[in-house]
């Protein structure tokens, strides 16, 4: 048997968001047809219909953006009854280009908030294990084409931490990534490659990480769009040492402690026995490490 690490990355375009991320989801595969089920089902709950059958999907940026925010804070906490017969019709109006009405803005936003908060749930029964890698987001890569041949620092310590868990449970794994971009893709594939084939630490590493990555589309794979409400959380709402962007407070409120109840945890076995964690944040991922 063997866990699958599904990848979505957060905050690449350089526009709104404070924090690049690459990460996501790992889970086991005796616990992922479990998890399709349940998001299947809690969606359901939440909008009173499947977003696939309107064109949507679920994604950070649009669940928890400050606006679903604003429309869920404009009225009443609704029944679930009401939410999901609203939403549904939010969903509807907005599809035939009718304004939607005050309870519809309100039900959707309450709907989408009730959605992200369940994932977490979600995962943890599935006993789902968050890692995920952050730098700044005004960094900008050096003026050396080398760069592009290596893996860069964050992406190896996101693999690091993934290998760790492997190890510690005694399985393999796989990596399953979004589509993003066919020529990117091709970029961070070679990238992998050159890591797994040409390092000591890669070779060894490939052990138990297959360095061949599977892409997926996210609107057709509910475990990449959970990766995505995962690393989106992280980017407004979750603060180490050293991360001095402001964070999300309502994001910060409701998702803080799951990040830190689901992210990896685990012990190095060496001089110092020190702790490792599933959320890293790499200051500079240019600089060769200390």
């Amino acid at each position: 048997m063997s866990w699958l690490f599904f990848i979505d990355e957060s905050g690449h375009d350089h526009k709104q968001c404070p924090y690049e991320v690459r990460g996501g989801i790992a889970l086991h595969t005796k616990e992922l047809w479990r998890f399709v089920k349940a998001m299947q089902w809690f969606e359901v709950q939440a909008f009173g219909c499947r977003l696939a059958f309107y064109g949507k999907e679920l994604k950070g940026c649009t669940l928890l953006n400050r606006k679903r925010y604003k429309f869920a804070q404009q009225g009443e906490l609704m029944s679930d009854s009401d939410r999901q017969k609203h939403a549904r019709a939010f969903l509807e109006k907005s599809q035939k280009n009718i304004t939607p009405s005050r309870d519809d803005f309100t039900a959707y936003g309450q709907a989408c908030i009730y959605m992200a908060q369940g994932l977490f749930q979600i995962l943890d029964n599935c006993s789902g294990v968050i890692l995920a890698s952050i730098i700044p987001g005004e960094l900008h890569k050096p003026d050396d084409r080398n760069f592009e041949e290596y893996l860069r620092k964050d992406h190896v310590f996101l693999l690091e931490r993934y290998f760790y868990m492997l190890e510690e449970k005694q399985e393999h794994g796989l990596l399953v990534m979004d589509e993003v971009e066919k020529h990117e893709d091709q970029c961070f594939v070679r990238c992998l490659e050159r890591y797994f084939t040409l390092t000591d630490k890669g070779q060894y590493r490939a052990s138990l990480v297959v360095p061949s990555p599977f892409f997926v589309s996210s609107d057709m794979t509910y475990a990449i769009q959970a990766a995505d409400i995962c690393i989106y959380v992280i980017n407004w709402g979750y603060r180490l040492q050293r991360m001095d962007k402001p964070a999300r407070q309502e994001i910060s409120e409701k998702f803080d402690q799951w990040l830190r109840r689901l992210q990896y945890k685990g012990t190095l076995e060496d001089e110092a026995c020190h702790q490792v964690y599933g959320i890293v944040y790499i200051s500079d991922p240019y600089t060769s490490r200390k």
